[in-house]
């Protein structure tokens, strides 16, 4: 019997609800399905955390890290103590067995406050988790509270949810707001083997 396959209806307008049990199902082939499709951006936000954080010891929140393909990314770009969210318990199961987050636990982001510390991280990477249907540009202000004064935040997302605005608009708004700096947004490949392209944006706290 072939396997269920989720990539093409991942961008499919849904309640949280139904986004939670969507991504709960899809965590069994999710692997599989973007490995063979060749998912960029977690390379890709890592290379550009790589960047901008020197020194790869401090601690990095990577949040929807989903089974953890970003969190790989990261350890084997040498950061060495990351630790991972996501709103779906299977995605988490799947990224805990992985072996490269120090600490995994569940976290609505459109639902703050998650569970750490006000300034706990010194850099926060958010692969994939701006779209329709799942976290909401509010989210900003939660990366925010949670990152230390100068910390990088690594954002990657498709091109389609860029091109919509409104997360690009809080950026400009909390930029304007003294609170962020806008210092780099790139242009390439996003699942490359479905031809969707995508951005990484590198914001800094102030």
């Amino acid at each position: 019997m072939a396997k269920e396959r989720f990539l093409g209806s991942a961008y499919d307008s849904r309640t949280q609800e139904e986004t939670r049990d969507f991504y709960d199902r899809w965590a069994e082939v999710y692997d599989e399905e973007l490995t063979e499709n060749e998912y960029q951006q977690p390379l890709r936000c890592a290379q550009a955390l790589v960047s901008h954080l020197p020194d790869r010891r401090q601690r990095v929140l990577d949040v929807g890290c989903g089974t953890g393909l970003s969190g790989l990314a990261l350890a084997q770009a040498g950061f060495t103590h990351v630790d991972g969210c996501d709103f779906s318990t299977g995605m988490l199961e799947k990224a805990f067995r992985r072996g490269v987050y120090s600490k995994v636990f569940r976290a609505d982001l459109n639902q703050p406050p998650i569970d750490a510390r006000e300034g706990e991280y010194g850099a926060l990477t958010a692969v994939g988790i701006f779209s329709y249907g799942h976290v909401a540009p509010a989210a900003l202000d939660e990366f925010l509270r949670l990152t230390a004064p100068g910390a990088p935040i690594v954002i990657g997302l498709n091109d389609h949810f860029f091109q919509e605005g409104s997360l690009t608009a809080r950026i400009d708004t909390l930029a304007a707001d003294g609170r962020l700096q806008r210092v780099s947004q790139a242009h390439g490949d996003h699942i490359r083997g479905t031809g969707l392209t995508g951005w990484v944006i590198v914001l800094r706290k102030v």
